[in-house]
């Protein structure tokens, strides 16, 4: 959630519904990013493929894209294509978790509703992650599910397939599907239950994000860990698809403008890597440190300390925000919010798009 003095949340991607806030059915793709117009001060964006969910914080909802809708006295929501799920305040009595149909455009009743324990109350958390940290909401049944109370969860993120989940300790576990090999446990195969990655034991984690079918980690140090598929480049590592695509020469400038056609320091063709098993360290240009991450169906995203935003990955509907269509396997600064002089604090990405909340820079 978006945190600090006032600031703008900004779209990019696909948008072929609608999905940006105040945006109408215009262009199916915006290249660079535009300024959400809410008529609310956002605090929390949610966003599936087809319909995106905004929270403001004095509880409003509203939804934009294939679905339209509103409500009031909103804590949280999470958007997905099966469900969406909100988080209703109640005054002097426990907040009560809906699961809506999405095209219910929030009329009527909710599919189902359950009052939260008191003790689960208190705890902020953000959506799929239950407040007091203790289950969290699958968008398939069912629907609910409980964690042991070991795991001291502090952020869980589902992808299409997989849920990664960081705990109090900055331990990361993950299970579910692992045929991409995004579980990070070295093979691909699927994991029942919660496995801690043994491959960053030790090491402490500060933030978490899944994709469709790749995942990333953030130490407390700023640097970031990333793993599973890599067919588009979303792992910032050589991929055969893009280095096809790529005439011998284009790319260089700003950190990562080429688009594949890798090689190594003495100039021998990059090993291709369409999957990554594990966890593997990526450098961000220029030293970067990393704060915040988000990815999409086949994109990623971090913010550094700086306040900059790196995007890299699928990129056919200007998800990475650098005005163009084109697919990177290397980190890239989006150089709008430079140009803009914005401070960037939060992103989150949908499967096909990408929201950013900033601030003015302060005058020096």
């Amino acid at each position: 959630m978006a945190e600090g003095r006032p600031g703008t949340w900004f779209g990019f991607g696909f948008c072929g519904f609608g999905q940006a806030p105040g945006s109408g059915r215009g262009p199916a793709a915006l290249r660079t990013p535009e300024p959400l117009r809410t008529g609310g001060d956002l605090c929390r964006v949610s966003a599936s493929w087809s319909y995106t969910a905004c929270v403001t914080r004095g509880g409003g909802l509203a939804l934009s894209g294939a679905v339209s809708g509103a409500a009031h006295g909103c804590r949280d929501a999470w958007a997905s294509e099966e469900l969406l799920v909100v988080l209703r305040a109640r005054p002097g009595l426990a907040p009560e978790l809906q699961a809506w149909a999405p095209r219910s455009a929030l009329r009527g009743a909710p599919l189902w509703a359950q009052s939260l324990a008191p003790a689960a109350d208190g705890e902020p958390g953000a959506l799929p992650l239950l407040p007091g940290a203790r289950a969290y909401v699958s968008p398939r049944p069912p629907f609910r599910c409980a964690l042991a109370p070991e795991l001291r969860a502090r952020q869980l993120h589902l992808g299409a397939e997989h849920a990664l989940l960081l705990g109090a300790d900055g331990q990361v576990f993950s299970w579910g599907g692992g045929r991409h090999g995004q579980l990070g446990h070295g093979t691909l195969e699927a994991e029942p239950q919660p496995r801690r990655l043994e491959a960053l034991h030790g090491l402490t984690m500060v933030e978490a994000a899944a994709g469709g079918w790749h995942s990333v980690c953030l130490s407390e140090t700023g640097d970031v860990y990333i793993w599973g598929w890599n067919e588009s480049g979303q792992l910032a590592l050589p991929t055969r698809r893009l280095a096809e695509k790529t005439a011998p020469g284009e790319g260089g400038g700003d950190g990562a403008d080429a688009k594949g056609g890798a090689s190594t320091e003495d100039g021998a063709p990059a090993t291709f890597i369409a999957v990554q098993p594990f966890p593997a360290l990526l450098d961000l240009p220029l030293g970067s440190e990393a704060i915040k991450a988000s990815c999409g169906s086949r994109h990623t995203a971090v913010v550094t300390r700086a306040g900059e935003l790196y995007t890299w990955g699928w990129g056919k509907y200007g998800q990475l925000g650098h005005d163009d269509g084109a697919s990177l396997d290397q980190p890239r600064r989006v150089k709008y919010f430079v140009d803009n002089q914005l401070h960037v604090k939060a992103v989150t990405c949908g499967p096909w798009n990408t929201y950013v909340y900033t601030v003015e820079k302060k005058k020096s």
